[in-house]
């Protein structure tokens, strides 16, 4: 019989710890250290293995407070190994949010530096964990350290049973930019799928080094066989980075792919516009728009050939499209200036983007009945294997927000409204919820 095959992105990492076992996983400026992939897979068993036996188990949601570091790293990668189910909050929500979205997750398992464990006593978080584990340098009695979990650990590596396509990988909830935080469920199908488009799209190779300034895409990283140089800075708050922390680490260790929200980039190119960065192939940023005064500063860093790339989507669908900051520069800008919308790129291979009709009643079940006519602007629905099909304990929003499909896949309303160009390019045209009602349709 055949073995089954597990689809998990901690077995990617076990493909490239056998693959390129002494080449640099991952490099921690502000610790001073970094961790082969051979090292950082051995971890990962150590942590996978000690939580099992703490009483962590397979699809057990584990609240996950720790800052960006090889803990956190160790701690998310062997959750997935494990089985269990990481649930990542924004810490920049405020007290009050956070706390509604954690109480929403409703964790069993709480893992967490000494001050997240603190708030969620006072505060009264997370009231039924029943397992707890402390990163940082004491316990306390029924929480122990995370380097006690690690040392319960036998010494083989940890052999984990198959998770499937369609079993849950992690709770993300969304930034609350856009309406209220929600629990985004991702399956382990999903993040594989983002890896794999991420990687198609962007040209991304093994051996490539990766300046991680979002974590999310740092666990990513080792998955694509790429370094992950994470940096010294307040992850909450990339709009304050201090622009030598960045620019440094790319030229000491040849970074070649930069992931960075519009604010970082904004902030290191008016500082440090003057420099050259001739190890960037690529610079990936998302979560808004990039003006065009930025991405002409940023380009003005890069080798030649090198792009800046605005991919487009959201964390219950990523990515959706995506465009270069030539082709913005040179084509799209223009029309963006003229009240057109902001063009968002061509729909990467493999999703599957429909304007529908624009509405705020539900649509359990497509059909083309709900499709905009052509050259109108609709509401973009998006299809696809990265694409999630449910939110966590909001069957309310799942109804808003998901579609399905007759040939049993799901689509998801992104809530944004846009139009394709002559040519086959999305333009985002603004949220629904803002949208004026004219005679003529929605403005």
């Amino acid at each position: 019989m055949t073995a089954a095959v597990s689809v998990n992105i901690a077995e990617r990492l076990r493909a490239m710890a056998a693959e390129r076992p002494d080449a640099k996983a991952m490099v921690f400026i502000k610790e001073g250290r970094g961790l082969t992939f051979r090292e950082l897979d051995a971890d990962v068993d150590r942590v996978a293995a000690g939580l099992k036996t703490h009483g962590l188990a397979r699809g057990m949601r584990t609240a996950v407070m720790v800052r960006p570091g090889p803990d956190f790293f160790a701690v998310a990668f062997g959750l997935f190994r494990l089985g269990a189910v990481p649930v990542l909050i924004d810490p920049g929500l405020g007290r009050k949010a956070f706390g509604r979205c954690l109480g929403e997750a409703d964790p069993e398992a709480f893992v967490g530096v000494p001050l997240a464990h603190a708030a969620r006593l006072a505060f009264g978080w997370a009231k039924n964990v029943r397992h707890r584990v402390v990163v940082g340098p004491l316990g306390y009695p029924g929480s122990p350290t995370l380097d006690a979990v690690r040392a319960l650990a036998a010494p083989v590596p940890y052999d984990a049973p198959p998770t499937r396509r369609d079993d849950t990988a992690a709770v993300l909830f969304t930034s609350g930019s856009t309406g209220t935080p929600k629990g985004a469920v991702y399956t382990h199908g999903n993040f594989a799928a983002q890896v794999d488009l991420l990687r198609a799209r962007f040209a991304i190779e093994p051996g490539e080094v990766d300046l991680a300034t979002f974590p999310l895409f740092g666990l990513f990283c080792p998955a694509m066989g790429m370094t992950a140089v994470i940096p010294d800075m307040d992850f909450t708050r990339p709009g304050s980075v201090e622009p030598r922390n960045i620019v440094g680490p790319v030229l000491e260790y040849g970074v070649t792919n930069l992931f960075g929200s519009p604010a970082l980039l904004d902030r290191v190119s008016r500082a440090a516009g003057q420099t050259k960065l001739p190890s960037l192939r690529r610079v990936l940023s998302a979560g808004a728009p990039v003006s065009p005064a930025v991405l002409e500063r940023v380009q003005g860093m890069l080798p030649k050939g090198a792009r800046v790339h605005t991919p487009y989507g959201a964390t219950e669908a990523l990515p959706v499209a995506a465009i270069d900051s030539y082709e913005v520069l040179t084509e799209t800008a223009e029309g963006t200036a003229k009240g057109r919308g902001t063009c968002v790129g061509r729909p990467v291979d493999g999703v599957d983007v429909i304007l529908m009709k624009v509405s705020d009643a539900p649509v359990p079940v497509w059909s083309e009945d709900f499709r905009a006519a052509e050259g109108e602007v609709g509401e973009i629905l998006v299809r696809g294997p990265q694409v999630t099909r449910s939110y966590h304990a909001r069957p309310e929003a799942d109804a808003l927000a998901k579609v399905a499909f007759p040939d049993g896949s799901f689509g998801h309303r992104m809530g944004d409204l846009g139009r394709f160009d002559e040519v086959g390019r999305l333009w985002f045209c603004g949220r629904k919820t803002q949208r004026v009602e004219t005679s003529k349709g929605p403005l």
